[in-house]
């Protein structure tokens, strides 16, 4: 085959394109290899020496931050006011002091001694952990007391081989005389430095030297031992000053140690050292001598062969089928429709070859579909008609769903309205009665219907929340260990009032064998079967209804089914009874009322639950509901029993309360001093008077020196908050039980509560039932009645805290107005947040709710929220300081 002209100009064209860049290329490559490498080993030697400076500071500022907070320790003030440097220390001053010493040791292993020193020098109180007495001076003593610094650290190399570090706060106390702060002496803090110790020792590079030295040169860290406590020459320190200074990676040689260049990077340390890291230069840029070898070998190969391989390539790959594509294009354009191009492969010549064929083909069947398209065009319209008609069949069917689904929203949303204004009618009714009216007679009566239909709407909120968990997959069940019969005890005493209030009779029947326990969630079994018995008692008009249990050993199920003698259901009704907000007709919503959601959500959670619920029934004689539970026993061992126990039953909390007796250690960690008042006073109807704590910082100091038996700590505090305060507790070895006290009870929460060591969470408003509860399961307390808890809250003090709460509300809408004007976001939240705690425990709900929807817009950034949440906070404070009136704090 001759050489095409196309060959030629490509040749002609590929040969500078492809020469001169790699040339340019190559040559840029061997002048850059150098100064890349350059660049990188300074990026990783500058790195490494970066994360050891900043695990040295960290671990600096770890025991600055200790030294800090020892300071301000209430024993080390309390034996500073009471003892003067120039008389004799009371024993039990010192004793606390030096235990307050102890416990910072056992919290912190690397403190080898902790010193109180007096502005003369002389130690007061001294503690070490090799028992060792008090040293009579400090190499930087002068040094110390010439610098004006609060708090300061040295580093002192010993004559073993080793460094310590000391860190050293003065401490200032009140002259009430001159009112201005004095000098009382200084806390000075031995500390072994394991971290800097094993810093040193890291290293980026192989055969690298890690030193730590003073602004005099002296070595006091060495990756070399054979170094330490050598010293640099001054124009070495100076070299390494500027190396520092400009942040670069310098040649340098340290004669001080060898002749070797090395490559030398250094940082400053607080307190006038630095921290450098040294390697050998032939070392470090070894590797970039060989890239720039073979590179120069790659360019000159490749401006050899590059051009003749591109021209093989692009001739095979490109030009050879151009010369063929044109050939069949001729031969089609003269009629020729027989022509097929061979494809080889899944490139684009590949393409473009099968895409010519395959037009070549089309050519042909379209001549062949013309004519019988002639003959079938009649047949295709037919079938477009008919799929039309179809099509508005299917639409007429999607408007009359629409059309039912707008009539089930709107059916809905009626018997909502009804479930919902129902007792709200009551309840409003009722309040302002009780407003305008708080000495009638019946007032008792008509708190009850308050509180009965309150309870109503919360349990229609609630299977509202639960269906719309269940749909999106949300809801989560549990599998904890139950027992039978007290479940059904508990059932029996809920339906029966009931079924005896309409005249009908109820039992529960046993079918034995059955285990006397369960692997389930009590909470969801117990809502099924109150859902279905007491839908069994409101159907039900005459006769009675039975809930008889049985257990199939086969499938490993336990089976309810709750029979009644009530209206039945006919097939129709049964299909629609388990979908959501449906009932059997309209004639049954307006004769019964309900919302159509209990059997939906039975249905459901019994499914959650390893079962189902099943229905029979007949109009007229009434229905059967077979509910099937797992009993969760993963093939293990479960007992039967063949009739029923006679164990006493189990006493409630306030029965234990009321007959145990045993005084209790408490520390209250609490910032609000209103809830500070009103916990206290409902700790003291056990006989507890709780020691009180302001704020994390002094809840862990306390804890650290008394001996508690429980301590109630706020999450949310100033200075030091809760979940720090208890990570320190536990990292210091406290094991008592911690009560974290919360207004956020979302479950992500709680879980970070107990992921830091808490045991339990109490949620504000305080509950006087969950509070005893915690008390019992962790301590054996005195308890107190109903009829106790009632003259408490309606005590003089009480109602005197009260009081007193009330009269600092409007100095708290001032301080929301000035957050909001002012954009001081965060302080507005935690004034919410406060506001949500301490408003719950007095009872004023509506404060309280209103704080929570500021707080929860705040904290999600929900800015459109913002203005009005606000609002409605200062309107519910406002309503509250016009009636004064706090609701009953919760049982």
């Amino acid at each position: 085959m001759k050489t095409s002209k196309l060959s030629i100009k490509l040749l002609w064209y590929i040969t500078p394109l492809v020469i001169l860049p790699l040339l340019f290329l190559g040559g840029f490559t061997l002048t850059n290899v150098t100064s890349s490498t350059q660049k990188q080993a300074k990026l990783t030697v500058s790195r490494f020496v970066e994360q050891q400076q900043q695990k040295m500071f960290n671990y600096i500022e770890i025991y600055q931050s200790t030294t800090k907070l020892l300071s301000n320790s209430p024993v080390l003030m309390d034996f500073l006011n009471h003892n003067s440097f120039y008389e004799v220390s009371s024993t039990s001053r010192l004793s606390a002091l030096v235990d307050v010493f102890a416990s910072y040791s056992e919290a912190y292993p690397d403190i080898l001694s902790i010193n109180l020193v007096d502005p003369a020098g002389k130690s007061q109180a001294y503690h070490a952990n090799n028992l060792n007495k008090a040293p009579q001076n400090y190499p930087f003593y002068s040094q110390m007391i010439n610098n004006n610094l609060r708090q300061q650290q040295f580093m002192v190399a010993t004559e073993k081989g080793t460094t310590h570090l000391y860190f050293v706060q003065r401490i200032y106390g009140v002259n009430l005389q001159l009112r201005q702060p004095n000098q009382q002496g200084y806390i000075i803090v031995k500390v072994d430095p394991s971290i800097i110790n094993s810093s040193i020792f890291e290293a980026a590079y192989d055969n690298t030297l890690n030193l730590l030295v003073t602004d005099g040169g002296e070595i006091l860290f060495s990756s070399d031992k054979q170094l330490f406590g050598s010293y640099l020459s001054p124009d070495e320190i100076e070299q390494i000053h500027d190396v520092a200074d400009k942040g670069t990676l310098n040649a340098i040689n340290l004669n001080s140690i060898d002749n070797i260049e090395r490559m030398l990077y250094a940082v400053q340390l607080s307190g006038g050292y630095y921290y450098l890291s040294a390697i050998p230069k032939s070392l470090l840029y070894h590797s970039g001598k060989a890239i720039s070898l073979i590179t120069a070998l790659i360019v000159i190969l490749s401006v050899i062969i590059l051009p003749i391989l591109i021209f093989i390539v692009v001739r095979n790959l490109l030009l050879n089928p151009i010369e063929l594509l044109g050939e069949a294009s001729h031969r089609v354009g003269d009629g020729d429709l027989s022509v097929y191009l061979p494809t080889q492969g899944n490139d684009e010549v590949g393409t473009l070859f099968h895409d010519f064929n395959h037009m070549v083909k089309q050519i042909r069947d379209f001549q062949g579909e013309l004519e019988e398209y002639k003959h079938h065009l009649e047949e295709k319209v037919d079938n477009r008609t008919r799929a039309l008609e179809e099509m508005n069949k299917q639409l007429g069917i999607a408007i009359t769903q629409a059309k039912q689904a707008n009539e089930l929203k709107s059916r809905f949303l009626a018997n909502m309205s009804h479930e919902i204004r129902t007792p709200l009618t009551a309840i409003m009714g009722f309040t302002e009665q009780l407003l305008h009216n708080p000495d009638a007679q019946g007032t008792r009566h008509h708190l009850d219907t308050v509180l009965r239909n309150s309870k109503h709407l919360l349990e229609l909120i609630n299977n509202i929340l639960d269906l719309s968990k269940i749909e999106a997959e949300k809801l989560a069940v549990e599998k904890n260990e139950l027992k039978l019969q007290p479940l059904l005890d508990d059932i029996n005493s809920i339906i029966a009032p009931m079924a005896q209030e309409k005249l009908l009779s109820f039992a529960v029947e046993y079918q034995f064998p059955l285990p006397r326990t369960m692997n389930s969630d009590i909470t969801r079994l117990k809502q099924i079967l109150l859902n279905i018995a007491t839908n069994a008692v409101k159907f039900t008009e005459f006769g009675g209804i039975k809930i008889k249990v049985s257990f199939n050993e086969t499938l490993q199920q336990f089976q309810f089914v709750v029979e009644d003698t009530g209206i039945g259901m006919s097939d129709a009704e049964i299909d629609r009874v388990f979908k959501p907000f449906e009932q059997a007709d309209s004639t049954t919503t307006r004769r019964f009322g309900g919302t159509g959601l209990g059997l939906c959500i039975s249905k459901n959670l019994a499914q959650l639950l390893g079962g189902d619920v099943e229905v029979n029934s007949e109009q007229g004689i009434g229905s059967r509901f077979t509910i099937s539970i797992a009993g969760n026993y993963k093939n293990s061992e479960y007992k039967l029993a063949y009739e029923l126990s006679t164990a006493l039953p189990e006493t409630n909390v306030s029965e234990e309360l009321a007959n145990t007796h045993l005084d209790a250690h408490i520390l209250l960690a609490e910032d609000n001093t209103d809830n500070q008042v009103l916990v206290t006073l409902l700790l003291q109807a056990w006989g507890i008077t709780p020691d009180i704590a302001n704020n994390g910082a002094e809840a862990v100091e306390k804890a650290l020196v008394n001996d508690y038996q429980l301590i109630l700590m706020d999450m949310q505090m100033p200075v030091m908050g809760g979940l720090e305060a208890t990570e320190m507790l536990r990292h210091a070895a406290y094991d008592g039980p911690i009560i974290a006290l919360t207004a956020n009870v979302m479950k992500q929460d709680v879980d970070t509560y107990l992921a830091v060591g808490c045991d339990a969470t109490l949620g504000k408003p305080i509950d006087k039932t969950e509070l005893g509860s915690v008390l019992l399961e962790h301590l054996q307390i005195e308890g107190a009645s109903q009829s106790q808890w009632d003259s408490l809250l309606q005590s003089e003090k009480f109602m005197q805290i009260s009081q007193n709460y009330i009269k600092k509300l409007p100095d708290y809408l001032i301080q929301l107005q000035t957050y909001y004007d002012n954009q001081e976001w965060e302080s507005l939240r935690a004034l919410a947040h406060s506001l949500k705690g301490s408003a719950g425990c007095f009872g004023f709900m509506n404060v309280h709710s209103a704080a929570d929807d500021l707080e929860q817009s705040l904290r999600t950034n929900n800015k459109a929220q913002w203005q009005y949440a606000l609002l409605n906070l200062t309107e519910a404070i406002k309503y509250t300081l016009t009636n004064q009136q706090p609701l009953k704090v919760a049982n």
